[in-house]
């Protein structure tokens, strides 16, 4: 069976082969790989899938609710265990992301359609035949970055958001011969 060159491993076969550019409409799944994309920055995806099961116990199950009443006690803990990526900005990050993202779901309904709207209700869909084809950031990504910066999200680049696209199927980059481009 041929995959996207990139998934070579466990957990990123599984990943691939199950989760990666299928369309998300559950907004705690949108969060958690908000969160987990904004962990991403300067580590390897693989990094955070081994921590992804540790990140759920520790967050609440990304409950966007439970996250955004974090306070500094809670942050503390975070910054101990050893289970997650103990960084102060990406920690803090995503307690306010949680924040906002609230925020976010009261003005639209739900962050599923808000984060839709940025590509017309439809996945982009690349065709592209290598991972050097790929792009790292595309209008929409940058669309995506702006907006959420100024409602005050964090770890949110065009580059973190061309990822968190990908990961929700808002873009799907499966490569041409890959057995789910099939689909």
């Amino acid at each position: 069976m041929q995959r996207c060159e990139w998934a070579k491993t466990e957990p990123m076969l599984s990943y691939h082969d199950e989760e990666w550019g299928v369309p998300v409409h559950d907004d705690c799944l949108h969060f958690e790989l908000l969160i987990l994309e904004g962990a991403q920055a300067g580590l390897s995806w693989e990094t955070i899938l081994k921590k992804r099961s540790e990140y759920r116990k520790a967050f609440a199950e990304f409950d966007p609710r439970k996250v955004a009443r974090f306070d500094e006690a809670a942050a503390q803990e975070l910054l101990a265990n050893p289970g997650v990526v103990r960084n102060r900005l990406k920690i803090a990050s995503a307690i306010e992301n949680a924040r906002a993202f609230l925020a976010v779901q009261k003005e639209h309904g739900s962050f599923d359609e808000y984060v839709w709207s940025f590509v017309g209700g439809k996945p982009i869909r690349h065709r592209c035949k290598s991972l050097r084809e790929l792009p790292c950031e595309s209008k929409e990504s940058t669309a995506l970055s702006n907006a959420l910066r100024k409602r005050g999200f964090r770890f949110v680049g065009p580059t973190i958001m061309y990822a968190y696209m990908q990961a929700t199927g808002l873009i799907d980059d499966h490569l041409v011969g890959c057995f789910r481009a099939q689909r």
